[in-house]
């Protein structure tokens, strides 16, 4: 008799609670960013075709998805949005 071989089970994916962008997937992210800047200013932040000529939320994720340069600078600014939101100053009421 030949030798059973044992299948490994899947590695479980670690948890990332320390990852702000884990779960998001990257249409909630361009989402958010033109919600905040519209598609003027987030092709002023980020110089790419898909946010200056012709913008549309499928020709955006299509160019991200391909463009890991790109993604990266989408990733860091929607994270500096985030940054900025956390830091604005809440009302509070006056002493």
């Amino acid at each position: 008799m030949a030798p059973v071989a044992t299948v490994a089970p899947p590695a479980s994916v670690p948890a990332q609670p320390r990852n702000p962008l884990h779960g998001l997937t990257l249409e909630a992210i361009v989402t958010a960013l033109v919600a905040h800047y519209g598609w003027t200013e987030l092709g002023r932040n980020i110089p790419v075709r898909c946010f200056t000529a012709d913008p549309s939320m499928a020709s955006s994720l299509k160019f991200l998805r391909k463009t890991p340069w790109a993604r990266e600078k989408v990733e860091g600014l929607y994270l500096y949005m985030q940054r900025q939101q956390r830091r604005a100053p809440s009302a509070r009421p006056a002493r």
